[in-house]
């Protein structure tokens, strides 16, 4: 499938969201909010829940399915409130030993004034440092699209696993199209250049694992057996260990050849 369709699919109404995986694969959820700093941020959700009866930190970005929660959720954009209170959630992972799940969906973090008076930048330059070197394995899945340093804040992960019909890219192909040949109606010749489909992705090892979506019903409940048997191979790795892990992982990306 070309990757505009891809793109179109990803962006689809109805699709599951972030709160949805968390309903359908983990149980005793319980969200926490704030960042302690300014407020809470309703574009991320975080908490506590059990994985296949294993404590987990979850952390999702949530777009919300009506026109009303899309407003109240910022349609996935987050704040930097969002990112800080995502990394708040990661921190105290790592102090009570938890595995931290992230669930990516969103086109990008929000841009407007108030959120660069409150340093989008530098809140999400925060998290990718920090999740560098969390002493905790971390998974994030793709579950629709990721766009930018929007999606990179909750990706810095172990491993990163995506939906066959979820997108990653650096730009949106909208914006790529404008900046590149000045004419944002090219959006299916950016969506090709940008390798954004998960088949891309995983030949140029920057996911490590496609999910069959076709049947939702199987979906939930494969992937939390799949995910909690990653985390216990995981886990059998010291806290130093897991850290040189992701950092050579990263370090990986965009090697070809000697």
């Amino acid at each position: 499938m070309e990757a505009y369709k891809k793109l179109q699919l990803a962006r689809k109404s109805g699709r599951p969201t972030g709160l949805d995986f968390i309903q359908h694969i983990t149980t005793d959820f319980f969200e926490m909010h704030g960042d302690r700093r300014f407020g809470d941020d309703p574009a991320i959700v975080a908490g506590i829940g059990r994985l296949c009866g294993r404590p987990v930190t979850v952390i999702a970005q949530e777009k919300g399915h009506t026109m009303k929660e899309r407003g109240f959720r910022n349609f996935g954009s987050a704040n930097p409130e969002g990112y800080r209170k995502a990394l708040r959630q990661m921190k105290l992972a790592e102090k009570f030993g938890r595995p931290v799940l992230c669930f990516v969906d969103t086109a990008g973090a929000y841009c407007g004034m108030g959120a660069e008076e409150r340093g989008q930048g530098e809140a999400i330059a925060e998290n990718l440092c920090e999740m560098m070197t969390l002493q905790v394995p971390i998974i994030s899945v793709f579950i629709g699209e990721g766009g930018s340093g929007g999606a990179l804040g909750l990706a810095v992960a172990n491993e990163v696993w995506m939906l066959e019909n979820a997108v990653y890219s650096v730009i949106s192909p909208e914006g790529c199209a404008s900046i590149l040949w000045k004419d944002s109606s090219k959006v299916r010749e950016a969506s090709d250049s940008l390798h954004m489909r998960p088949e891309d992705l995983f030949q140029l090892g920057i996911i490590e694992r496609i999910l069959p979506e076709s049947d939702q019903e199987a979906l939930w409940q494969t992937l939390p057996i799949q995910l909690d048997q990653k985390f216990t191979e995981l886990l059998k790795m010291s806290g130093q260990e897991l850290s040189e892990a992701r950092y050579q992982r990263f370090r990986k990306i965009g090697v070809y050849g000697e």
